[in-house]
C-alpha cells in the first residue's frame, strides 16, 4: 500500500478524534477488527465493541489536538508516533500523550488490526 492511504486514514483519526466525533472514528474501523485500547488487556474484537470505547470520547474530554508521523510502514501495515494534548474531563486537567500505532488496513483502507502504546503526562 502507498504510504499516502496511510496518511489519509491517520488523518481521519485525528480528525475524528479532535470533532470529538465517535461515529466517524468507528468507520475507519473494520466490523471485525482486532482492536488494543492497552497492550496489557484484551483486545476489542468486533465494531461494536470499539464504538462503546470511542462514544466515551466527547464526555471526557476536549480542547484536543493530533498530530502524527509515519515510522514505517511494510504492505497494509504501519507504524507511526502519535501526539495528543487534550483537556480531560470533568477534572479539566490538561494532558500530553505520546504514543506508538501500529495498524492494518484491509483492501478498502479500512483498518482491521489496530494496537497502541500511549505515556500520558498530566499537567
Amino acid at each position: 500500500m502507498e504510504q499516502k492511504l496511510f496518511e489519509k486514514w491517520f488523518t481521519k483519526l485525528g480528525r475524528a478524534w479532535c470533532n470529538r466525533n465517535p461515529e466517524e472514528a468507528v468507520n475507519l474501523f473494520s466490523k471485525d477488527v482486532e482492536y488494543y485500547e492497552s497492550v496489557f488487556e484484551k483486545p476489542c474484537k468486533n465494531w461494536d465493541a470499539v464504538y462503546k470505547l470511542w462514544k466515551i470520547v466527547p464526555k471526557n474530554q476536549k480542547n484536543i489536538t493530533f498530530n502524527f508521523k509515519i515510522i514505517s510502514t511494510s504492505g497494509n501495515l504501519a507504524v507511526a508516533n502519535w501526539k495528543v494534548k487534550r483537556t480531560f474531563l470533568p477534572s479539566n486537567e490538561q494532558q500530553n500523550i505520546d504514543g506508538i500505532f501500529i495498524i492494518k488496513l484491509n483492501n478498502n483502507g479500512i483498518c482491521n488490526y489496530f494496537k497502541q502504546w500511549r505515556t500520558v503526562q498530566n499537567k
